[in-house]
């Protein structure tokens, strides 16, 4: 992982898609502070098309791709985008499964959740499980004590017995079932509203993140970038960004924008 600053010129002129990850990326200790979210704003104004990619759920992402300086949005690691049509007042919606495939998933899901509960202490259900449409999120240190890193690998181990997917992120264990994640989805996005194919995305695209459940994004741009804390995760990591930042969290995204908006020269 190149220090950030370390990114060749050109490299950053190259670029006009910014997909983030949240929390922990573009959020700092949980709260989105002025100086991240300001970023984000900037990028949107320059022209650079931004699109947070997250584990969050679709009750967020609703708000999120209403009320956020941003094109669209991914959620629930991959399981839908939301895109809202400012002019034309409508949010479009794409999930990866069908209204019966969810249904069917959810049932397996709440089998997960009482097997995780019962048989790692310390473990909660996520506070934001409610607005969940895809998945099963399990909270380790967001509004727990976190626990150790061998019970949150006890957790994944329980999602992966039963038939799931699972990833880790800087705060929750989520799981789901279907043959899907961060990167399937963003490409079907990229394709559908921005007629980008997988050649012309790997150019254009930079990708920011801060946990393993990035790494299928780290190893599918070229051009990927961690922000400090990133390091922490260094070790579960195959392939891990390109470039690493400086700082911390939103610090660390908010460096990020401004290396993007001074090669662009906004």
């Amino acid at each position: 992982m190149a220090p950030l600053s370390r990114m060749p010129l050109e490299t950053a002129r190259s670029l006009r898609v910014v997909l983030t990850d949240i929390d922990d990326t573009i959020t700092t200790e949980g709260m989105l502070t002025a100086s991240a979210y300001g970023a984000l704003e900037r990028l949107h104004r320059a022209g650079f098309i931004v699109i947070p990619v997250t584990g969050r759920p679709a009750g967020w992402c609703d708000h999120i791709a209403r009320m956020w300086p941003v094109d669209a949005v991914v959620g629930e690691n991959g399981a839908f985008y939301f895109r809202y049509d400012r002019g034309r007042k409508t949010m479009e919606q794409r999930f990866w499964a069908s209204p019966d495939e969810l249904a069917r998933n959810r049932a397996k899901l709440d089998a997960i959740e009482a097997d995780v509960l019962a048989s790692v202490p310390g473990t909660a259900l996520a506070s934001d499980q409610a607005y969940r449409l895809a998945d099963l999120a399990i909270d380790f240190c967001e509004d727990v004590p976190a626990l150790p890193e061998a019970e949150v690998d006890r957790i994944v181990a329980v999602f992966e017995r039963a038939g799931a997917q699972a990833k880790v992120s800087s705060i929750h264990v989520n799981g789901w079932f279907g043959d899907y994640n961060k990167l399937t989805m963003a490409k079907t996005l990229l394709a559908d509203v921005f007629g980008m194919d997988w050649d012309q995305a790997r150019k254009a695209v930079i990708y920011a993140g801060d946990s393993p459940n990035d790494e299928p994004m780290f190893a599918a741009f070229p051009v990927s970038v961690g922000v400090a804390n990133i390091r922490a995760f260094a070790h579960r990591l195959v392939s891990k960004p390109a470039y690493v930042a400086s700082g911390r969290s939103g610090e660390g995204f908010v460096e990020l924008a401004e290396l993007l908006l001074k090669a662009k020269g906004a």
